[in-house]
């Protein structure tokens, strides 16, 4: 399994902007592969300027990755905004690739008949 993370700070009280941009369906989901994508908001004290939100998709493999990464419509996308400015409620991004090495689940608790 292989995990994408992506770690967007925005200007506070935008982080809301771009759990809707990553939430809407989109051609993602059609990838053979794409396991899922979790959009989550870094929880605790916010700073006054600026909030963290946190894309991690997961994929089987890292061909299944590079599918999406090599697509046409995924390509034709980055294409459309080569050259366009950044939103101006982002400040940075950043980008790491993970390769899962071990997961682990839950124990199955049996309960006993009284």
């Amino acid at each position: 399994m292989l995990i994408q993370m992506r770690t967007i700070v925005v200007k506070a009280g935008t982080s809301d902007l771009v759990v809707e941009r990553f939430g809407k369906p989109g051609p993602i989901q059609e990838i053979e592969g794409f396991l899922d994508m979790s959009v989550m908001v870094k929880k605790g004290k916010r700073s006054d300027e600026e909030e963290e939100v946190v894309v991690m998709t997961r994929w089987e493999s890292q061909e299944a990755w590079k599918r999406w990464e090599t697509s046409d419509i995924h390509i034709q996308g980055h294409r459309e905004n080569r050259g366009k400015p950044k939103p101006e409620h982002v400040i940075r991004t950043e980008h790491a690739m993970y390769e899962v090495k071990k997961v682990k689940g839950p124990i199955a608790v049996s309960s006993k008949a009284e």
